[in-house]
């Protein structure tokens, strides 16, 4: 599949779900939209995957053990669409979609999700910071 259908399904989808958003680079999005917590929020395209991908903070000299137990905690039972991970540093909340079979009602769950999960989540997680 060329990048630019890709783009095209993307966008028009961005589009369709009402969002702030700009384009930082080819093949990849970047929310900007505090009303749904998404701010921050990277979509990128790397055919045959979407790639959705927002840091929630940085990970914390102390409390690690608690904070990583906690994070598998929610995983495994109140995230729907995504999960919580570990890269350089950051703690980052991450969904995947095959580009091919994604329809808008996943993108838009996968943007649920997100919005949810960092409304709810963010202020649990922060109070690992030390």
């Amino acid at each position: 599949m060329d990048h630019s259908q890709g783009k095209n399904k993307i966008e028009q989808y961005l589009i369709d779900s009402a969002l702030s958003y700009r384009e930082i680079s080819e093949n990849m999005w970047l929310l900007e939209d505090g009303e749904h917590n998404l701010t921050g929020l990277a979509i990128m395209y790397d055919d045959p995957l979407v790639i959705f991908r927002i840091v929630v903070m940085d990970v914390p000299a102390g409390n690690r053990l608690e904070l990583f137990t906690k994070l598998l905690e929610l995983n495994a039972v109140d995230i729907l669409h995504g999960a919580y991970a570990l890269e350089n540093g950051e703690i980052v909340l991450i969904n995947t979609h095959d580009y091919d079979t994604m329809d808008l009602g996943e993108f838009r769950s996968t943007l649920d999700s997100f919005s949810l999960a960092l409304a709810q989540h963010y202020p649990v997680l922060s109070g690992y910071r030390t």
